[in-house]
């Protein structure tokens, strides 16, 4: 596993309170850096794994919010500037999954999967802009699907790959905007996760995703020497080369 050296870093993971987020999180602890547990409703899992992180000698707090608001994004990484320091590592986990046919979709399950994945990541990468920018250093790490840059879509769960065929858009729009500021933007997007929904009945060597497939590829990009690279996007899917979704 890559280790980067994390120390003393401050790093916000949105979603980190279950499932991929929280390993991602615990991952980068384990490299040093001090956590943000970010959560929406899920508090007591989220003070879990703030426990957990600090079991591994870093520091860590909990930071509750809805990142499709922006009053509420604001709050929350205030909340970490008070409780840590500014915010040097973001990565953008957060984003509702809607596995059913777009026309049986309510308008605003539509809206939840379009805005958790797009808008927050809009939203959570500008509130920490400004401090990168002016330390001269910052590494955002969005969360994508590794079909989403071929443009491929399904009438089954449409928003989710409109979504995320947004969020490779913005993470390469982003890395052109912060290239001269110390800043890398890049992506990660796996297919199917050990904790996904829904599993077909091929999966790439056989498996799907492990969490340390996904940790891995973040890590990668969180190291100092990977300073050239931006605006990329590595997908975790065993190979995957698909033609429907």
């Amino acid at each position: 596993m890559i280790e980067p050296d994390l120390s003393d870093r401050v790093a916000l993971v949105t979603g980190s309170a279950t499932g991929v987020g929280h390993e991602i999180l615990l991952s980068l602890a384990d490299c040093g850096a001090n956590v943000a547990v970010h959560y929406h409703t899920s508090e007591a899992e989220a003070e879990a794994v703030a426990d957990r992180a600090r079991e591994r000698g870093v520091r860590a707090t909990t930071v509750a919010g809805d990142v499709t608001s922006p009053s509420e994004v604001e709050d929350l990484v205030d909340a970490v500037e008070a409780d840590l320091g500014r915010v040097e590592v973001l990565v953008n986990n957060v984003g509702a999954f809607a596995p059913e046919h777009w026309s049986d979709l309510s308008y605003d399950t539509w809206r939840t999967v379009m805005e958790t994945n797009l808008d927050g990541t809009y939203l959570c990468s500008r509130e920490v802009l400004p401090a990168m920018r002016d330390a001269g250093w910052g590494r955002i790490v969005n969360v994508g699907y590794a079909s989403a840059d071929r443009g491929l879509v399904s009438p089954k769960n449409f928003p989710y790959f409109a979504a995320k065929t947004g969020v490779l858009m913005f993470t390469r729009m982003l890395a052109a905007d912060t290239q001269d500021d110390g800043i890398t933007v890049n992506a990660v997007s796996p297919y199917v996760v050990e904790n996904s929904e829904e599993f077909p009945d091929d999966l790439p060597r056989d498996r799907p995703a492990q969490f340390e497939d996904v940790t891995q590829a973040v890590r990668f990009f969180l190291e100092e020497d990977s300073d050239y690279l931006s605006g990329q996007n590595v997908a975790v899917d065993g190979g995957w080369l698909p033609e429907t979704v």
